[in-house]
């Protein structure tokens, strides 16, 4: 009987412990012990960086959209108007490909100085911008005239970490514009004719003007279907003060952009018959790049940003040889070589052909380095 009251003092004694560590009951000083934030959309503080609370605060690990384990399907290359699963998962690696939602802020844009030039052909007022580089302020710099592909303007060089900085910030004045009926510019849309060829053409003979740009260090650029804009104003207006030309992945004719072959590619099916001489004969690069007179550098990769193989590039670049322009080249296979079709030369890899910019600067240096 002795032992039965100290018995029940050791229960009463762990049930009161209990208590006092139970996560309800009532801490030092009567406080309550603070519980741990539920995940939910309210809003709260957000808790100080302290060893504190990083030891009694788990906070989820950002999720990332794509494992880091996976590797995701990659649809084309930077630059070619698909904004792909890499490209998604990694928006700065690419924001030229980036879409722009109808509704949402487009992100901004480098404006450089704007500028406006006419077309003498439409009379349109031209919307043209220039960056100029740092180096610039101690002596003129060589320039890079731009031209879009398809039916692009200016803004798709001028979006963040586009061509339109990141040529300038290796060193080079950079000229883009709206050609007729595009973006900022008047007139009518030509589907890249003599009449945007020749705004085209005003365009470099402006650059050439500029007071920070070197006149006789200029070097024209054209993306994809920009070829037919850029070969045609080199091929009829011979004395425009262009250094080179360098043409990245340029459809060569009717066949790849009117549809015209059996692939049925191109943006311009919906535009002209493939039976319509009078349109076609102002906008086929293959015939116009035989007519150039200054050095030419075909960049192509294995997987074409649009056509299903690589002839139309062999046929740039024979047409080119054939035709008596002074240098041209494909990729960085020796100069002034043609190819045959059936058994072509291998392209870049798609790796290679990743970053467009930086792959464009590559040549862009190259070709500069010919006069020297």
């Amino acid at each position: 009987m002795k032992r039965f009251p100290l018995f029940l003092l050791f229960v009463v004694f762990s049930l009161a412990c209990s208590l006092l560590s139970s996560p309800s009951g009532g801490g030092a000083g009567g406080e309550k012990t603070p519980a741990v934030p539920s995940q939910t959309a309210e809003t709260h503080a957000a808790p100080s960086q302290t060893a504190e609370t990083a030891a009694t605060l788990t906070m989820p690990a950002p999720v990332s959209p794509i494992p880091a384990t996976q590797s995701p399907p990659r649809s084309g290359k930077c630059g070619d108007g698909i904004w792909d699963a890499i490209e998604q998962a990694n928006p700065s690696l690419c924001p030229q490909d980036a879409p722009t939602q109808a509704g949402t802020p487009s992100a901004p844009q480098s404006t450089g100085k704007k500028y406006t030039v006419t077309n003498p052909s439409s009379g349109a007022s031209l919307a043209v911008y220039v960056n100029l580089p740092a180096a610039a302020a101690q002596s003129p710099a060589p320039a890079l005239v731009l031209v879009p592909g398809g039916s692009g303007a200016s803004s798709s060089f001028r979006k963040p970490n586009g061509e339109f900085d990141a040529f300038a910030q290796a060193g080079y004045a950079v000229i883009v514009f709206d050609p007729d009926g595009r973006g900022q510019s008047a007139g009518t849309e030509d589907y890249n004719g003599f009449i945007q060829q020749d705004g085209l053409a005003a365009v470099i003979e402006f650059a050439a003007t500029l007071p920070r740009v070197d006149p006789a260090r200029i070097g024209l650029v054209t993306y994809s279907y920009g070829i037919t804009m850029g070969a045609g104003a080199l091929a009829r207006h011979p004395d425009l003060p262009v250094a080179f030309l360098i043409d990245w992945e340029g459809p060569a004719n009717r066949n790849d952009t009117g549809g015209c072959d059996a692939g049925s590619l191109g943006h311009l099916q919906d535009v002209a018959s493939c039976t319509d001489e009078a349109f076609w004969a102002q906008r086929e690069a293959s015939t116009f790049i035989s007519q150039i007179r200054v050095p030419y550098q075909r960049i192509q990769s294995e997987k074409d940003h649009v056509q299903p193989d690589n002839t139309h590039a062999i046929l740039m670049v024979n047409n080119a040889v054939n035709g008596g322009v002074p240098w041209v080249r494909l990729n960085d296979y020796p100069p002034n070589q043609t190819y045959d079709p059936a058994n072509p030369p291998a392209m870049l890899s798609e790796n290679e052909s990743k970053a467009l910019p930086a792959l464009v600067l590559k040549y862009v240096r190259q070709m500069f380095e010919l006069e020297n």
